[in-house]
This record gives structure tokens, sequence and C-alpha cells, in this order.
């Protein structure tokens, strides 16, 4: 067992990320390598649950941990309290997941990032895209695109507009979004779906009545003027 002296600044380190810590940020604070090797190998005080990134054990795993892992590994040297959306964003069925919306598996972590990057991992996927402000936001500690930006996502990404619809009905219920934003953020997707170029609001009642929910009885009858911000992967 390293002395307590080694341990204390990575329990510190560890309980600002949800007891987790990637292996650069342990070597950051002067535990050797072969030491969290040894730790790990135990499964006493320390358990690996992805390439470079492990928990402390002594409590229940956090909510979400796999998505926890995957986007500490996207910049494994900085704290999660310094990172920047530059850095990666939960985005499209991962951001739906974290939300509770919807039913969309999730079982690939998704994220968005100003610039292109890869990955080995076959459960990641990278989108590029820029991200405004009014696009993203703070939920359970991540950073995760808003729910206007999730359903502009997924149908960019050919998911299937029933699903898309229940989304943005969990949303609207909920009250995560309202529906003059998630309007605008659709008003690109219009004219691909039959309807008149930018008209988001009845895009947003279709996706809604696919869906068969109430709530596209009492949306706006025009998008506002605000062009949406677009995307890519």
């Amino acid at each position: 067992m390293p002395r307590s002296t080694t341990m204390a600044p990575l329990v510190d380190l560890a309980e600002e990320q949800w007891g987790l810590f990637t292996r650069r940020q342990a070597e950051s604070t002067g535990m050797a390598w072969s030491t969290l090797a040894r730790l790990a190998s135990e499964a006493a005080t320390v358990e690996r649950v992805a390439h470079g990134v492990y928990r402390l054990r002594g409590g229940p795993p956090p909510e979400h941990l796999e998505l926890r892992a995957a986007w500490l590994q996207l910049s494994p040297d900085t704290p999660a309290w310094e990172r920047r959306p530059e850095q990666g964003v939960v985005s499209h069925r991962s951001a739906a997941a974290l939300y509770g919306l919807g039913h969309l598996p999730a079982d690939v972590h998704e994220f968005t990032l100003p610039e292109r990057k890869q990955s080995r991992r076959p459960d990641l996927r990278l989108h590029r895209g820029r991200l405004p402000d009014t696009d993203r936001t703070s939920r359970e500690g991540l950073p995760v695109t808003r729910p206007r930006r999730i359903v502009s996502d997924l149908l960019s990404a050919r998911e299937d507009p029933g699903a898309v619809g229940l989304i943005a009905a969990d949303a609207l219920r909920s009250g995560h979004d309202d529906p003059a934003s998630v309007a605008r953020a659709l008003s690109a997707h219009a004219g691909r779906f039959g309807l008149r170029r930018g008209d988001g609001s009845a895009l947003l009642r279709w996706l809604l009545g696919l869906a068969a929910v109430p709530e596209h009885e009492h949306l706006p009858d025009q998008t506002p003027e605000t062009e949406p911000g677009t995307s890519s992967s």
C-alpha cells in the first residue's frame, strides 16, 4: 500500500472527478506507474474502468460511469474543472441519454469537438462541429449539448424521425428546452422533409406528431427569424 502522503493528492483530485482519475493525472501527483499498476491489479483500492482511467474504490460508482471515463480520455492531462468546451462536449445519443430523453440506445459514447480527433475505441464516436454557447450547457458535471442541438444533430445523423420526435417531446415536457429554440435549430432541416425551407416550426410539429404527443398542437406557427447553428459529423 502506498504511503498516505502519496495517495492524498490523488484522492483530492479524484473527489472532484466522481472518484475517477487518469493515469497521467496520477503521475502528475507523483505516483509511479508501477504503484498504480499494482493498486489496480490488487483491485482493493483502485479499479481500472477504461484504458488509462481508474476509479478509487470505497463508494458506489457514479451514474454514466463509462461516459465520464470516455470524456476524461479525450484530454487525460486536464482536470475536469479545467476543461474547456473545445476539449469535448457530450452530444447526439449520449447527450439524449444524459438528459434521460427518448429511448435511443447510447452504447457508443458520442462527443463533439471543433477539431478532428481520432480514437481507436470502437465504442467512441467523435463529431466535428462548432458549438455556440447557446447550444451547450452543463449537466451532472459534464458539458453537454442542449436538446435543441441534440435533435438537430440527430437529424443530421439520419436518425429515425419518430425517435427524434420523442426526444423533442420529452425535452419540451420536462422544460429542458422551449419550442421556439428547438424550432430555430430545426429550420435548416425542413426542406429535406418536404416542408417549406426554413420552417422549423412545421418540422417540429411533424416530429411531435410522429411521436404521438399533444405538444404539437401548442407550438408557434412560424419559425423565428434567427438562423440556427449548423452541425457536421
